[in-house]
Order: C-alpha cells, then structure tokens, then sequence
C-alpha cells in the first residue's frame, strides 16, 4: 500500500553511510574500542568523589561520553585523537569534573600514537597529567608520599604499559616492513643476476654461432657459387653427370638463405630482439614452401604439393610454425628415407586449423634421427602455437609427420 509519506531507499542510506564512514576513517573496531572505553570512563565517572566533584546526575554522565567522542577517529587521526582528548579531559578537570583517573580515556590513544611513531608525544602527555595532579592531589589533601604513590601508581602502570605495548607493536611492523623490503631487494637482485646470466649465456651461444656455423655456412656458399663459375667455363666439350648445376645452384641458394636467417637469429641473441628488424624475423612462412620444395627435389627426393581447400592468412607465428615443421620434415626425408623416396606435402585449411600431413614412402628409420631432436623440435613448435603435431611410421612402409594448428587468430577481433 502506498501513502503519502516518502519512501528511503535503504541501498541508498546504505550507500551514504559507507561514504560518510569512508570519509571520517571510522572502522567497525573502533567502534567498539569507542564502546569499551566509553565504559571504563563512565565507570570511573560513577565511582569518583572526592573533594571538588560535581554530583553525580545525567550531565556528569553526558561530560565523561564526550571525553571518548574523539576515540571514533583513532584509525585515520591517531596524533590528533590524543590531543583531543587530552584538551577535553583537561577542560573536564577545569570547569566541572569528577576525580577520575587519566588512564581509562587516554590508554587507547596513547598506543595508537605510539604505534602511529608518535613516542615523544605520547610520553610527554601523561608525564604532564601525572605531575600536575600529584601537585593538584597533594596540595588539597595534604596525602603522605606513600599514600600518593599508592593512589597514582596503577594510573602509571597502566599508561606506561600502552606506551610500551605501541611502541613494541610499532617496531615489530618496522622490522616486517624492513624484512620484506630487504626480500623484494633480494629478489631483484637476483633476477638481474639471472637476466645477467642469460645475457652472458645469449651471447656466448652468438659467438660460438659465428664463428661456427655462420663461417661454415659462409665457406659453403662461396664454394658453391665458385663451382657454378668454373662449371660454367668448361662447360665446352667436357662430359658432366645430369643435374650437377641444379644441384650446386640448390647448395648456393639454400646456404645463402640459411646464413641470412642465422644473421637475424645472431642479431636476436645479441641483442635480445630489441634492435632486429622484425620483418626479418618473420620471412621464414609457407610462401617459401616452392623454394623450400625445389630445394628438395634438387638433392634427389621427388616432392609432391597438394593444397586442398582456400588458402587464407595465417598468423605470423603459426605460418612460421608451419614453414619450419615442413621444412624439418622434408631435411628428415632426405637425411633418413633413403634414395629412392617419395614425399607428399599436404596442406588443408579448413576455417579452425591448418593440417599439415608430410608422408614418404622410404625406408629410413625414425624421422628423429636416432640421437637427434627433429621430431621433439617440431612437436614444440605446434605447442608453441597452441597446435599439435604427430609423427611416426606407416603401417605399409614410410614415414608420416601430421600437424594440426590453429587458424582462428588470423581473423580480425571484434
């Protein structure tokens, strides 16, 4: 039933009192410390006496809540929480009060300003009100020492055992904060002791390249094209075995085309591919398979490329993936399927995955090349790319890499 009367949203009451409690720093502990030591101080408001104390109604009791008003702000104003309350309860002791003691109100808020690095503070502030209400006691009482000490001594205990309490809680946080920071030091150092290692490492493995593999890859391009020449000057009456220019022509082109991509990879562990063309990077992919195929063919294995379904764009890393999976498989057929083989590459798109199939019929054994990592290398690239890869003997003779990769990723996102 509706009426007249406007509906509060509780959600939004709800809403504005988080932000209010946001803004003021007031924690749900608080609020309870706020209810405890409102208790202690109205405990001592009922049970103090003496001479000079205002009689004990309503308005003694509101004067001792307002003393512990400022306790609610401890969390987000420790310091200031103090002075508060040290102020009121000096005013209270002024203008009316009862003889209550310090302790009840101002123990709280001296640890949290100890704990908050305020020592000097929070030791000052009580030294002050012990010293002057022994003067104020001693003066209207005429007490004995013993009986002053006797009076005062739990008050002091009890604030110099908050002092103390902050103070040690305070180190403690210190020393985490200090330990955690000299870990976190520690792990960056030595994560730049491991960055430093592999840098070392990066270009130990470059120079070793170099000065092996390039140079030799380096020495067998010369060798080759020096061969074309002087096959080309005594090309006039002299007598050669069919294909011998095919097959030095395929030996130049492929060592060129492996020195300039062992360059680039030279480049990127020199410098961490930072400063590498990244184009450069990304020429090895299946618009070299005829190349690649020629090659093949010109070292004696018939190759044979069948492509079924549209031939779309491939990720760069899944068409680089492609490329050397074939050309691993094909280095395999030459290496272990003997002279006589035949190979078959097969590629078919389809709209999820690019399945590449490379099957000779040789005799050779495992297309790993018994100590070597040929097929665990292909098998890594297909992962790498979120594909997988498969290889083994066929039951009637041969050997047969399959790979499935992902396609998907070519298309542009939405």
């Amino acid at each position: 039933m509706e009426s007249g009367i406007p509906q509060i949203s509780l959600v939004a009451y709800g809403d504005g009192v988080g932000r209010l409690r946001g803004v003021l720093g007031i924690r749900l502990v608080d609020a309870g410390a706020f209810a405890a030591v409102l208790i202690a101080v109205e405990i001592g408001v009922a049970t103090g006496g003496g001479p000079g104390a205002r009689p004990l109604n309503l308005a003694a009791y509101l004067a001792g809540a307002v003393l512990v008003i400022p306790v609610l702000f401890r969390h987000k104003w420790p310091l200031w929480v103090l002075v508060a309350c040290s102020v009121l309860l000096l005013l209270y002791y002024i203008v009316d009060r009862r003889n209550i003691s310090p302790a009840p109100l101002l123990c709280l808020p001296l640890y949290d300003a100890a704990v908050a690095g305020y020592l000097a503070v929070a030791i000052a502030i009580p030294v002050f009100y012990m010293s002057v209400g022994l003067f104020v006691v001693d003066a209207s009482t005429h007490q004995s020492l013993v009986s002053l000490a006797s009076e005062f001594l739990p008050s002091v205990v009890v604030l110099a055992l908050a002092i103390m309490l902050g103070e040690v809680v305070r180190s403690r946080r210190a020393l985490a904060a200090e330990t955690a920071d000299r870990l976190r030091l520690a792990d960056e150092e030595r994560e730049a002791e491991a960055a430093t290692r592999v840098a070392q490492e990066r270009l130990r493995i470059a120079r070793e390249l170099h000065d092996t593999v390039a140079h030799s890859m380096a020495t067998i391009t010369v060798q080759a094209g020096s061969a074309l020449h002087l096959l080309g000057e005594s090309e006039g009456g002299s007598t050669r075995p069919a294909g011998i220019r095919e097959a030095l022509v395929a030996i130049r082109d492929t060592s060129k085309s492996a020195l300039a991509e062992m360059r680039v990879t030279l480049g990127q562990l020199r410098g961490g591919g930072a400063d590498v063309d990244e184009a450069a990077v990304r020429t090895a992919g299946l618009e070299r398979l005829g190349s690649l195929s020629d090659a093949v063919r010109a070292a004696g294995a018939p190759v044979r490329v069948v492509i079924e379904g549209e031939q779309t764009p491939l990720p760069t890393d899944v068409d680089h993936a492609a490329y050397r999976i074939l050309q691993e498989s094909l280095t395999n057929v030459l290496r272990h399927a003997g002279p006589a083989a035949r190979v078959v590459v097969a590629l078919r798109y389809g709209s999820e995955e690019l399945i590449i199939q490379v099957t000779d019929d040789g005799t050779g054994g495992s297309a790993s090349g018994g100590a070597g990592h040929g097929v665990t290398g292909m098998i890594e690239r297909a992962a790498a790319v979120g594909g997988e890869l498969s290889a083994g003997p066929r039951a009637d003779g041969g050997f047969e890499v399959t790979a499935r990769l992902p396609v998907a990723r070519a298309a542009t996102p939405r």
